[in-house]
């Protein structure tokens, strides 16, 4: 019989996913303690894999076109819900969501919040209206907030830290989508909403052309400003976390937040070369983040969350 992978195993193919799959977040996880770093890379595992069978990719690289999108669909969800109940699925990454959900309070929700994410990419959704972006954004990285912030501790039940958390997920995909535009247009996707898209008078599909480029340079500087509303609410939920989790979150929203900065900086250049943060970038941004974790009682008071800002579905 062959032995089953242990937890130290599937831990470190975890690892190896993040590093693969995202310098950004595997640089902050690296702050977090040895128990909250192992479910963070686990969990990142998971919705690395999710995203991958999705959207026929390789962590996060080289997206293509699938004609098999509803089978795919069905068996990751079929893989996560199996995890869900606790059976071995013989799949690290679904395992990964196994030994996270067993180990934290994870709200079951959460995990089936993320699959309908995919499922609207599987029906070739596209967001018609500004509330509409921010559902997506939601389901593929809000919820994934929430999750975190479990792993680091937080009380399912609290609500508001919870929507802070669910804010910084909302920042970071809407940078995403603003960088990523072109990347999308190869594949026939597009979240910019159509409504942002008739205000400034697109034709039906022409918005990467480059005679448009200067009104879409537009859209994602008011991708770039929503996002940058809800990084400034996170940062208020903060003072919540212990300081390493504190400086992990605070490092990881210095460099999303960067990238959303820099793709409306550039205007119609924006996607002549895709955004990054270098190694020294981020080490810039770590080191900022300790100094305001350690300030964050003083630097992001508990207020009121912003009662403008879209909020999560309970």
């Amino acid at each position: 019989m062959t032995a089953l992978p242990s937890r130290d195993a599937i831990v470190a193919a975890a690892q190896e996913s993040i590093a693969r799959g995202s310098k950004s977040f595997a640089a902050a996880s690296r702050l977090f303690d040895k128990p909250t770093r192992e479910r963070a890379w686990l969990l990142y595992a998971w919705c690395r894999a999710c995203d991958d069978i999705a959207d026929g990719q390789d962590h996060g690289h080289g997206m293509t076109v699938v004609d098999d999108a509803p089978e795919r669909l069905a068996r990751l969800s079929a893989m996560t819900e199996a995890a869900l109940a606790g059976e071995i699925v013989g799949e690290p990454a679904f395992d990964a969501l196994r030994i996270v959900a067993a180990e934290t309070r994870m709200p079951h929700r959460f995990a089936r919040d993320l699959i309908a994410g995919f499922a609207l990419d599987a029906r070739e959704w596209r967001p018609r209206s500004e509330d509409d972006l921010y559902k997506y954004c939601y389901h593929v990285a809000g919820v994934v907030g929430c999750m975190m912030a479990v792993v680091m501790g937080v009380d399912p039940d609290d609500e508001d830290t919870l929507d802070r958390a669910c804010d910084l997920g909302m920042a970071f995909q809407l940078a995403n989508i603003a960088r990523d535009i072109e990347e999308d247009d190869r594949v026939g996707r597009c979240y910019v909403p159509e409504d942002w898209l008739v205000e400034m008078d697109f034709p039906p599909g022409q918005h990467m052309k480059p005679p448009f480029r200067s009104r879409l340079a537009v859209l994602t500087k008011r991708m770039a400003a929503r996002g940058a509303a809800f990084e400034a609410s996170a940062r208020q939920g903060t003072p919540a976390l212990s300081f390493r989790s504190a400086w992990a979150v605070l490092s990881a929203a210095g460099i999303y937040g960067a990238i959303g900065r820099e793709v409306a900086a550039r205007g119609e250049h924006a996607w002549d070369h895709r955004v990054t943060t270098s190694g020294w970038q981020k080490l810039v941004f770590i080191a900022t983040a300790a100094r305001e974790a350690a300030q964050r009682e003083k630097l992001y008071p508990r207020t009121p969350r912003d009662p403008e800002l879209w909020t999560r579905p309970r």
